[in-house]
């Protein structure tokens, strides 16, 4: 592509070549004006036929034939270039490409998710059933073109780097998941990340236990352990498996099949602000339960009281069936 592209630009520059000498030549032999001079360079160069403005000298002829075949060189190669280019379809994913990171300019509060790995693509068909933005960070090929089969947007490119981040947005992302399999590259992606945008969230993927507290160190607002997860996930249905299938049955699938939902007080009609949970009536307006609220400090109350307090900047979590799950967006 980058052989293609300089190819490209030493045409224009040739090309631009040609019309300069042609008409600054024509203005010093034949005396003619700027516009009568790059008149019959045109001419000359695109052989269409026309004739002279009025009779050359031996002079004029010889420059004419100069200018005649090193124009028919040139536009040769600019042809042959450009239908190698076409050919080859480059053209066409240059052009993709470009779409792409045009619409990636656009987004606004997106997640960038670097890795497109097992804990990486878990991740996005969350956030897609979500419909969430996204854009995906990866720099394997064959993963590109799996990413590109399914219509996700993509940065090709090395997540550590600031330049990759950089065209992914990390300056208007509101989130970001780094799911790379390598802690230490995951620990350069925090680091970068934070650094680029400090009002972003960003969640680690993490495999080693001593790995942790750097992460959160360097800014990780969460840091996942996928491994240490799995392992107390199995022995917990060992020892309450019907309390794990319960919560497992609670797994958010979708719009249309969630059984929690988060509502931020501030998204809440403005009546409703240091109100209580009481005057709210969820459960006689939607049939849903509040079953926790996280205050301003990031602490989490595990089934308020019905007098607990809506503060600006906490964070209600909320029960029910998908169907009143609906309702409670419709009704908000």
């Amino acid at each position: 592509m980058k052989v293609l592209d300089s190819k490209i630009h030493k045409i224009l520059v040739l090309v631009a070549s040609i019309m300069t000498i042609g008409t600054m030549g024509y203005m010093l032999l034949s005396n003619y004006s700027f516009i009568d001079a790059i008149y019959m360079t045109v001419i000359t160069v695109t052989t269409v036929g026309f004739g002279e403005l009025k009779p050359f000298s031996p002079e004029e002829k010889v420059f004419t034939i100069f200018l005649i075949l090193t124009s028919i060189t040139v536009f040769g190669y600019a042809v042959s270039t450009f239908s190698e280019y076409l050919v080859s379809g480059r053209f066409f994913k240059q052009f993709k490409h470009r779409k792409v990171e045009k619409q990636i300019k656009s987004l606004r509060g997106h997640t960038i998710v670097c890795g497109f790995g097992r804990n990486g693509k878990q991740a996005i068909l969350k956030l897609n059933n979500y419909n969430k933005k996204l854009v995906v960070v990866e720099r394997d090929r064959e993963m590109i073109s799996e990413l590109d089969n399914e219509g996700v947007l993509y940065i090709q490119g090395d997540a550590t780097l600031d330049e990759t981040l950089l065209k992914a947005g990390i300056n208007t992302a509101a989130n970001l998941i780094t799911a790379l399999p390598s802690d230490a590259d995951n620990l350069f992606v925090v680091l970068t990340a934070n650094q680029l945008n400090k009002n972003c969230k960003i969640i680690s993927r993490a495999s080693n236990e001593s790995s942790y507290s750097k992460l959160k160190i360097e800014g990780a607002s969460n840091v996942i352990m996928p491994d240490k997860l799995g392992g107390d996930h199995m022995a917990s249905l060992v020892v309450t498996p019907d309390v794990i299938e319960f919560v497992d049955r609670l797994t958010i699938e979708g719009e249309t099949t969630a059984n929690l939902e988060e509502i931020a007080v501030d998204d809440l009609p403005k009546k409703y602000l240091n109100k209580t949970i009481l005057d709210l009536d969820l459960r006689k307006e939607t049939g849903c339960t509040v079953i926790g609220i996280r205050n301003p400090d990031k602490d989490y109350i595990i089934n308020p009281e019905a007098e607990t307090e809506l503060i600006s900047g906490s964070s209600l979590i909320v029960l029910g069936r998908p169907e009143q799950i609906i309702k409670l967006r419709e009704f908000f």
